[in-house]
């Protein structure tokens, strides 16, 4: 192998039940699952995207809602199946993406595991490494940002650390492209090797413990024989050893489990009494003293380490005074960028839907219930949502490219300062930037949050980001009171939901989930020159999952809304009463429009605005298609419509509102998956309780300051 042209590198695009068409040289004959496995910020997106030409499908993984993210390659007569695991830092099963990670290689017993290496940071990388290789994994090694270690001043003998650690080791630049072919022909190579020596005992830990190791794998083997063959006994036998839950959890569910479990422990009482240290420790001790010993032997120093770019940067960006004013101009500029530069592609869309396809149908000759149908439910609702997707698709845009920069993690780090005076997690900010894009994803993200209080409070105040469905109803209120500096009043209602999330888990760590909160320990990665492949499949990715809503949930709210304004309480009453403002009072709409306008008097808002908030339930972005119809106008139109049924205090209390009240169903579903009904009822009443309560003093203050 080895030759081969760059054709052959050949991917599909399925769904998840597997149907699609295959594209490839010869007739596909073996298919081999390769799992790519890293610590975070290795380049393993960048690899992944590359192997599988950018082209994957998603999934989740069984039993959890973590997404599954796979792809495929081909090379010549062979298929390989590529897998992208959750980055993580070790394998003893701790958070959730640990679980699956452990999970998938013991078993899906995948044919290979790539084991990305950051060579800029390889001591930290090589412990996962080495608990791959004791778990009896098949591994090639991708040793990457070869450059980068380079400029840290120091080569690494590839050959001498493939010898160590007795399996593959391909040295590449994943972002400059360098080291594919290499790669590939070692997963070739590899797996049609019939059964790879695997140094499972790569780590000797000492006369005493090893002496345990071997007791304990005879037992496992003696009495618990179907276990062995699943997992490595050797490994087992470790964890053991460390009280790994999950593993003490399956042997506890074994006929002499339970006796197997006792006997380990007596073995470990006394291990510590000798060794005078606590197992697991002594056990993650020993395999870092592996590492250096490793490292010994293959790192071969050119010069003395300098101050390099990242250092000069990330002096100032996560500097304790200037950290914080620097993100907040950095996102600053990112909302700039998103709006400035999607002004004359939204425009376009907004003529084409408002001027173009609406008057087209409207002035067809289809019947008036059909003629209502398309131009006032799909033209009307789908338009005056896909008018903001150039704003959406740049804010992604310019997310990935910071994601890529290496910025991201340094925003994280800072806020991190903060939040942990305040007895704060500093893992929970990963979900909160997570959910200015989506809160789904974001409410799933804190499943790598060890401590489960911790865990709930990230849950609990993630709904309180401004995800980008909101986005929509913030551009057309602050476009029609602030057009002056809409992008500021925009940025605030960010801020506002970042100031309210962290004042409630303030609130909940204190008064609810009482207990001191767990460390944080973030591995900055060196600042990349983005890759634009990469950043291109990220921001369609994202700019997908908005499409997928605003064709599906968003259409069937805005044809809710419809059907409800065209009957009421006396029955039919026609597409006439989205026209007719006394007709619409006597619909449904009407009717439930009026009740919550009781509710809403004190702000000020009409019963159109109170109803689209009530639709705003199925999904944020529906909000404007509802008042779109219910006003009787086209997006383009809404503005100046909506001027004269807000004040600039009002509108601003309505975008309070809309940040803060009850979260989508989406982000329900997912609050009720990760901590049940009981919890998704309590986001469901405090939230709708805080938005009330904040848009009362943002009116209240208004009237205090004379503003209009």
């Amino acid at each position: 192998m080895g030759k081969y042209s760059s054709s052959t590198l050949v991917c599909r695009l399925e769904d998840i039940s597997g149907r699609g068409k295959t594209i490839s040289i010869g007739e596909v004959e073996v298919v081999k699952k390769v799992g790519l496995v890293g610590n975070p910020n290795v380049g393993k997106s960048v690899i992944f995207n590359e192997l599988t030409g950018g082209r994957a499908w998603v999934g989740n993984w069984p039993g959890v809602t973590v997404e599954k993210k796979v792809g495929r390659l081909v090379v010549s007569d062979m298929r390989f199946e590529i897998i992208d695991l959750p980055g993580i830092y070790g394998l003893t099963a701790y958070s959730i993406d640990e679980m699956i990670a452990r999970n998938f290689i013991v078993n899906e017993k995948p044919d290979l595991i790539v084991n990305i290496v950051n060579a800029a940071n390889i001591e930290r990388n090589l412990y996962l490494t080495i608990s791959l290789l004791e778990m009896g994994a098949n591994i090639v090694v991708a040793l990457n940002m070869m450059d980068l270690a380079e400029e840290e001043g120091y080569s690494i003998d590839v050959g001498k650390l493939s010898e160590e650690l007795g399996v593959p080791v391909v040295p590449m630049v994943a972002i400059k492209k360098l080291g594919f072919r290499e790669l590939i022909d070692e997963l070739v190579k590899r797996s049609l090797e019939k059964r790879p020596h695997i140094k499972v005992d790569i780590v000797d830990y000492g006369p005493l413990l090893e002496e345990k190791i071997r007791d304990v794998e005879k037992l496992v083997s003696s009495y618990l024989p179907e276990l062995a063959s699943i997992y490595v006994p050797r490994w087992i036998a470790i964890k053991l050893l460390e009280r790994d839950p999950e593993i003490e959890k399956k042997i506890a569910g074994q006929s002499n489990g339970l006796k197997i479990i006792r006997e380990v422990n007596k073995m470990r009482q006394g291990l510590q009494e000798e060794l005078g240290v606590d197992i697991e420790e002594y056990i993650i001790e020993k395999r870092y003293a592996k590492v250096s010993e490793i490292l010994r032997k293959v790192l071969v120093k050119k010069r003395a380490l300098r101050t390099t770019l990242t250092d000069l940067v990330d002096f100032i960006v996560t500097h304790r005074i200037f950290g914080i004013p620097v993100m907040l101009t950095i996102f600053y500029m990112m909302f700039q960028f998103a709006f400035t530069v999607a002004t004359p592609l939204s425009d376009l869309i907004d003529f084409f839907f408002s001027n173009i396809l609406y008057t087209t149908v409207q002035n067809s000759v289809l019947p008036g219930i059909l003629k209502s149908l398309i131009a006032d439910v799909i033209i009307t609702g789908i338009g005056s949502i896909l008018v903001f997707l150039p704003n959406i698709a740049f804010l992604f845009l310019a997310l990935a490219v910071l994601e890529d920069v290496g910025y991201m993690s340094r925003a994280a780090f800072v806020v991190d300062k903060l939040m942990h005076k305040l007895g704060l997690t500093g893992k929970a900010i990963i979900p909160m930037i997570i959910g200015f894009g989506c809160n789904v994803p974001a409410v799933m993200a804190t499943r790598t949050i060890e401590d489960e209080n911790d865990r709930k409070t990230a849950v609990l105040i993630n709904p309180l980001m401004s995800c980008s469905a909101r986005l929509p109803v913030y551009l057309i209120l602050a476009g029609a009171f602030f057009a002056g500096y809409a992008s500021s009043i925009v940025l605030t209602m960010y801020i506002l939901g970042v100031v309210l999330a962290v004042g409630v888990a303030v609130f909940l760590r204190k008064l609810v989930f009482k207990a001191p909160s767990s460390g944080f320990i973030m591995e900055l990665p060196p600042y990349m020159v983005p890759m634009m492949s990469n950043i291109g499949v990220k921001t369609w990715e994202r700019t997908k999952k908005f499409l997928f809503k605003a064709g599906t949930v968003i259409l069937l709210g805005v044809l809710l809304t419809w059907a409800l304004s065209v009957y009421g309480p006396n029955g039919y009453i026609g597409p006439e009463s989205l026209e007719n403002p006394r007709l619409m009072e006597k619909s449904w709409v009407g009717v439930l429009g009026h009740a919550l306008e009781k509710v809403f008097w004190p702000m000020g808002w009409d019963w159109r605005a109170a109803a689209a908030l009530f639709f705003g339930f199925i999904a944020k972005e529906v909000v404007v298609g509802t008042m779109a119809m219910l006003y009787g106008v086209g997006e383009g139109e809404l503005p100046r419509v909506i001027s004269t049924a807000f004040t600039p205090t009002t509108a601003y209390a309505y975008m309070a509102f809309v940040l803060i009240y009850v979260p989508c169903l989406a982000t329900m579903a997912a609050i009720r998956g990760e901590l049940g009904l009981k919890y998704a009822i309590i986001t469901l009443i405090y939230e709708i309780t805080l938005a009330y309560l904040v848009a009362l003093t943002i009116v209240g203050l208004g009237h205090i300051m004379g503003l209009p």
